[in-house]
């Protein structure tokens, strides 16, 4: 408890910065979905045919997982606040809907005959009994949509729109507990919170609601303020992102850090963003400038050639080239190499006498891996281990952070690594030698558009003072300051560089 009070006093901050973002997306997002739902749902409840049409689109829209529907959306409508509010608004339409019409058939049909034999219009009807009546089953439906939208909404944090989900994100990552808690209980009581106060709407009339909506639209006006301003004023100019990982944010800290020192360009970083597709399409479509990628990522996933076997800089000329086909430069790549490794406690490579991928082969007894989907997915992943090695392992699918957790609780043997990763150390583990020369180099290097490095050719110069610089044993020994130690990723990188020599 202690623990958790501490974190939250120290990230307050960025707690008000999050619950703000949370609150406004989540409430956006019933807007719309209001607005769409309830005068569709009107207009359906006399026409049977199409109303079943409705519903089961809308139902279909349902059963698509939220992270897939995400990644469909990002090359159509980019990152950030827009495809959340589209996925969200899917995802609420279905509960609002459904009770619009349930509610509105539920009317009496005597209250319709005499509407009718009084000459009341169809809008007079709405508003003077069917609306009102109906107004309980209609807000319950919206509570069950509100609720799933505050839940759901955890998910923006991985493509750069923020809430609360960034701290149950970062605490996965850094194995840490407290973070966890502070975004699931910040966006349980705020679930709470919307509920209660749409319970209360439940018995108010149509009048106390238009006053409450129009309460809420005001609030988010004034929320936004801020934003307004600054958008007002110049924007940042050059936007630098981050994969999930403390790697990821030390790297984006120093070329923020360079680029403040060297230019007078205005930078902002995004941390913790998401995954390397998804960055690397929010890249060729502008949204963001720079982000650090890895040679042998380049060749296999994004230009799909085989990199096993190659040299360190054959491998980077293959990325440089094929990236600049498709519009992007590919700056000088740093020293160290955080290639792909697989990684078991010591106690279990001394037990069966390990020491290579191919010792691990050989084994007789059945083996677990927790693997990432990326690496179990890929040629210079499980897909290369089982045709190089005939590598066959019982394979479970996880999140990069928890593999390592998994590995810790003895529920896995062996787990995909990089090879600078704290959590060998944190974990006592030992990487098997790749003796057959599966996984090809890994060296980071900034990734960017080549019309931003030709409108801004300064950042060249000033990113490239790292090129050829830290070690293997330096990052390593950063990444664990940051995800074991918790130190801020800002303050490592920037005592790396001034001890380097790069900042004055």
């Amino acid at each position: 408890m202690h623990k958790l009070i501490s974190t939250f006093s120290d990230r307050y901050g960025d707690w008000q910065t999050a619950l703000i973002q949370h609150l406004q997306i989540s409430l956006i997002t019933l807007l719309i979905a209001l607005v769409i739902a309830v005068p569709l749902g009107i207009w359906l409840q006399h026409r049977p045919r199409l109303r079943q049409v409705a519903l089961e689109v809308a139902g279909i829209f349902q059963t698509i997982p939220s992270l897939a529907l995400l990644g469909l959306l990002i090359p159509l409508v980019g990152i950030g606040l827009a495809p959340t509010l589209i996925a969200l608004v899917i995802y609420a339409i279905l509960p609002i809907l459904a009770n619009t019409i349930t509610g509105l058939n539920q009317v009496d049909p005597v209250l319709e005959e005499a509407g009718h034999a009084f000459g009341m219009t169809r809008w007079q009807r709405l508003t003077t009994f069917e609306l009102p009546l109906a107004l309980p089953v209609i807000m319950t439906g919206v509570r069950t949509a509100a609720v799933m939208i505050v839940g759901t909404a955890t998910l923006a944090a991985l493509i750069g729109a923020g809430g609360l989900g960034t701290f149950i994100l970062l605490g996965i990552d850094r194995n840490n507990a407290s973070l966890i808690l502070i975004g699931a209980i910040s966006a349980a009581m705020l679930a709470l919170l919307i509920n209660a106060l749409l319970k209360w709407a439940e018995h108010a009339k149509v009048k106390s609601l238009g006053i409450l909506l129009a309460v809420i639209v005001a609030g988010l006006g004034l929320s936004y303020g801020p934003q307004i301003k600054q958008a007002v004023a110049p924007q940042p100019t050059i936007t630098i992102a981050g994969k999930m990982g403390s790697e990821p944010e030390i790297l984006i800290n120093m070329y923020q850090l360079l680029l403040d020192h060297d230019t007078k360009l205005k930078v902002q970083i995004k941390p913790n963003f998401g995954k390397t597709t998804f960055l690397y399409q929010a890249l060729r479509r502008g949204d963001i400038d720079i982000y650090p990628e890895f040679t042998g990522t380049v060749v296999e996933t994004f230009l799909h050639q085989p990199a096993s076997g190659k040299s360190e800089a054959a491998t980077y000329q293959i990325a440089r080239r094929g990236l600049a086909n498709k519009g992007l430069a590919y700056l000088r790549p740093m020293q160290y190499e955080n290639t792909y490794a697989l990684a078991v406690k010591k106690s279990f490579a001394k037990q069966h006498h390990l020491t290579t991928i191919t010792d691990l082969a050989r084994l007789q007894t059945p083996v677990t891996a927790g693997f990432t989907a990326e690496f179990n997915d890929r040629d210079d992943g499980n897909r290369g281990l089982q045709q190089r090695y005939g590598l066959n392992l019982l394979v479970q699918t996880m999140d990069p952070a928890l593999r390592y957790q998994a590995i810790a609780q003895g529920k896995v043997q062996v787990v995909d690594a990089y090879s600078t990763d704290a959590e060998l150390t944190r974990y006592h583990l030992v990487t098997l030698q790749d003796d057959q020369h599966l996984f090809p180099p890994y060296q980071g290097a900034p990734l960017m558009r080549r019309a931003t490095l030709k409108q801004h050719p300064e950042i060249a110069k000033s990113l490239n003072k790292l090129a050829g610089k830290i070690s293997a044993a330096e990052m390593s020994r950063m990444n664990y300051e940051v995800s074991v130690q918790g130190k801020s990723a800002h303050q490592v990188a920037k005592t790396y560089l001034t001890q380097h020599g790069l900042l004055k």
